[in-house]
């Protein structure tokens, strides 16, 4: 399919939207449009500091330009959507973000128009809230004045092998027209290529499932390691065993944060409780998953009581504070749950992380993060996200910080061998 033809408005520039705009502003006329000023001055500036998209990638979209301005949106023929999709603090789908934005295209929407979500929803989100907002604010009628489709964005933060154009792309529209106008529009950019499925809703659930499976699986493996703690067993050499077996299944331990993995599931927990139906599995691999920061937190507080050291005036770094290894990214991350957990025992925490920028730190945890922990300072240490420049420190390095009289190496993430720290999880 040939798009050149085409102008694009994508709206949300963050993680999803700005390898999309990037993608397509190589091919077509992009508007990318942000609400942040901020953020549209650093792409203006040839920088994504989110670092999804390098500097010569932002350089080679010729056909994209940003901005905050929504009256440039207007000359657009395609709208596509990329706004957050988190839950508030009950667990309940906020749908906010994306109301917000079907407002901002409802406005500028002309007949003949298409507007694809690609936020993650629960089934049946996009005609059943984001359509009548639609027809509201542009006076058009759906499926008559306007189309719509939904493909669901598939960006794994931080992964410099699968992305936005060599990842296969689930399509569907709201008539079979515009179906097929999606899934062209998107192999034109995804040399990977692309699968229509049936309708909206059922694409909207492939990709809430996508990541109900992950969670699912860490949680069992979390709570693997919880029985294994109690026998004395180390988790990370039991799955190291377990994974000679060619079909067994790689998941490891952890803290499960981010905003897919740690949000998506309860997506379709609401809507399944809305319809009478009460999903057990998904719900207990979130209470175990959820509980993991503060299980964390009492493991180390007990290493450190059979060592001598009293929590209480301690002094603990955590290395990391993303929700991933190798990302700036902190949304909804677990890393908090630890931090704030050893705070209430008494702990004096650090926070480092040479991938966050402290001032996003500041804004949205009000957490102040150290730039240069002084050797020889800590009672304990936590290597809670396995970035790189941790694993290049060596376990003799992350040792250093440790006071020279003592003190506990925690390898949450089990990136040194199990006998170069005092605790793995």
């Amino acid at each position: 399919m040939d798009i050149s033809h085409l102008t694009i408005g994508v709206v949300g520039l963050g993680y999803v939207g700005l390898p999309l705009a990037v993608g397509f502003g190589q091919k077509t006329r992009v508007i990318g449009y942000d609400t942040s000023i901020t953020r549209v001055h650093q792409l203006h500036d040839g920088h994504d500091q989110k670092l999804e998209v390098s500097d010569s990638e932002l350089a080679s979209a010729t056909g994209l330009r940003v901005t905050s301005d929504v009256g440039e949106l207007g000359p657009a023929d395609i709208y596509i959507i990329t706004t957050p999709t988190p839950v508030d603090e009950y667990k309940r789908p906020d749908l906010s973000y994306l109301i917000s934005a079907s407002r901002t295209v409802g406005r500028v929407l002309s007949a003949g128009n298409t507007v694809i979500y690609e936020s993650t929803v629960y089934p049946g989100a996009t005609e059943e809230v984001c359509v009548p907002v639609l027809e509201e604010f542009s006076g058009l009628k759906y499926n008559v004045g306007f189309f719509v489709g939904y493909s669901p964005e598939r960006i794994n933060p931080g992964d410099k092998q699968h992305r936005f154009s060599n990842t296969v792309k689930v399509t569907s529209g709201s008539t079979p027209e515009c179906a097929a106008l999606v899934d062209g529009l998107y192999r034109a950019v995804v040399s990977a290529g692309t699968y229509r499925a049936s309708s909206i809703r059922v694409a909207e659930a492939s990709k809430v499932i996508e990541n109900i499976q992950r969670d699912v699986n860490i949680a069992l493996v979390n709570e693997l390691a919880l029985l294994f703690n109690e026998m004395g067993i180390d988790t990370a050499e039991v799955l190291e065993a377990a994974g000679t077996k060619w079909n067994f299944l790689g998941f490891r331990p952890g803290l499960v944060g981010g905003h897919c993995i740690g949000i998506d599931p309860y997506y379709l927990t609401y809507k399944a409780q809305a319809v009478g139906f009460h999903p057990e599995i998904i719900l207990a691999g979130r209470r175990i998953n959820d509980s993991m920061g503060s299980y964390a937190a009492s493991q180390l507080v007990k290493a450190m009581a059979k060592r001598g050291i009293t929590a209480t005036g301690s002094r603990v770094l955590v290395l990391g504070l993303a929700f991933k290894e190798n990302t700036p990214d902190i949304r909804n991350t677990k890393v908090l749950d630890l931090v704030s957990e050893l705070t209430d025992f008494g702990a004096q925490v650090d926070v480092l992380d040479p991938w966050v920028d402290p001032a996003e730190a500041l804004s949205a945890y009000d957490l102040d993060l150290v730039d240069d922990p002084r050797s020889g300072t800590y009672d304990a240490i936590v290597l809670a996200v396995a970035h790189r420049q941790f694993a290049d420190l060596g376990a003799d390095g992350i040792h250093a910080f440790g006071k020279r009289q003592g003190h506990v190496f925690y390898d949450l993430r089990s990136v040194f061998p199990r006998s170069e720290s005092e605790l793995r999880l």
